[in-house]
């Protein structure tokens, strides 16, 4: 339980702090007050500015919402694609859920689908489509006979990614009105507001999470190799299209909603297996603790470092992320 106690207590840290601290600083304690206010049973008089709850409930709390919820699943699908692959330098995005996410993003923004079809929703419904029919594709590519060879899934994922990224770039340099938004969502930057993308993107996640959640044994099973994992009585081709199927739909809903936010899937499941174990039963969960925490941390400082200017949360997380990358690339040299 301490490692679990740990992180739950660090998130809530983190919580707090993301919705506090702002142009606006709310204390901790009016903060305090002003969620229990709204519970029937309470009778708090509210004595702090009316601008406070409007802050807190319409904006801070929504927006804290939806980067818990990306960090959680970045981090979730990251330790899963870890154990998948049997190798600690994968994340998330390693066969194409981010490129085919920006390439959806940047076609809906570059074309100029009409809006009145989805309202705000047009760019992320875009990019879950793109991320759910990349991976589709690079899964289908990959398959030889009944088997999917995890070797031939990261070739394959290598080669649509990068296809994908070229139709990208060229579609930003052919429509100059948009490239400053695209550029904007492609660095993690939010584009919507309020609770409606969080109520949109929690389903998704809270689904794949949970089969990721319930996954621990067979990863840890898979560890051993593919064939012993057989021998073991584990169904190896099934389990591994479920953990492909669930850690690609809540990276896409990540993704979606939030942009391209890099390492965090990397190095936040990296740092939990360094610090709690290699168990999968227990990494999963913790990763999930742990990249909430983590990308709210990184979102505050975005938000901080350059007030009253927000910089995309990916800058943040790119700037940390890459000096680790390289710490761990050089260690398992080692």
């Amino acid at each position: 339980m301490r490692p679990f106690l740990l992180n739950l207590l660090i998130l809530l840290a983190a919580l707090v702090l993301s919705v506090a601290v702002g142009s606006v600083f709310v204390p901790p304690g009016t903060l305090a007050r002003i969620l229990a206010a709204r519970f029937p049973a309470t009778a708090i008089i509210p004595d702090w500015p009316e601008t406070f709850e409007a802050i807190v409930f319409k904006i801070r709390l929504p927006h804290t919402a939806l980067v818990a919820l990306t960090g959680a699943a970045l981090a979730g699908s990251g330790a899963a694609y870890q154990g998948l692959f049997r190798n600690p330098l994968a994340d998330p995005y390693l066969i194409g859920v981010a490129t085919g996410a920006g390439l959806g993003a940047v076609i809906a923004l570059s074309i100029n689908w009409p809006a009145e079809l989805l309202g705000l929703y047009t760019v992320p419904a875009a990019a879950f489509a793109g991320a759910l029919l990349t991976v589709f594709l690079v899964y289908n590519l990959a398959r030889v006979g009944r088997a999917v060879p995890v070797t031939t899934l990261i070739l394959a994922g290598v080669a649509v990614s990068s296809f994908a990224t070229a139709l990208t770039s060229f579609l930003m340099l052919r429509s100059t009105q948009e490239i400053r938004r695209a550029m904007g969502w492609l660095l993690g930057g939010s584009i919507l507001s309020g609770w409606p993308p969080v109520l949109a993107m929690l389903p998704y996640t809270l689904v794949g999470l949970g089969v990721l959640l319930l996954s621990g044994h067979a990863l840890n099973v898979l560890q051993f190799g593919e064939e012993q994992a057989q021998q073991l009585g584990l169904p190896v081709e099934r389990a591994k299209l479920l953990l492909i199927t669930a850690a690609s739909l809540t990276t896409a809903a990540a993704v979606a909603f939030s942009g391209l936010i890099g390492f965090v899937g990397l190095i936040v499941p990296h740092l939990m297996r360094i610090v709690w174990g290699p168990d999968y039963r227990r990494l999963i969960p913790l990763s999930i603790l742990g990249g909430a925490s983590a990308l709210l941390l990184a979102d505050l400082l975005a938000r901080v470092v350059l007030a009253p200017q927000t910089l995309p949360v990916g800058i943040v997380t790119a700037l940390a992320g890459a000096p680790f990358f390289l710490w761990v690339l050089r260690r398992s040299r080692e």
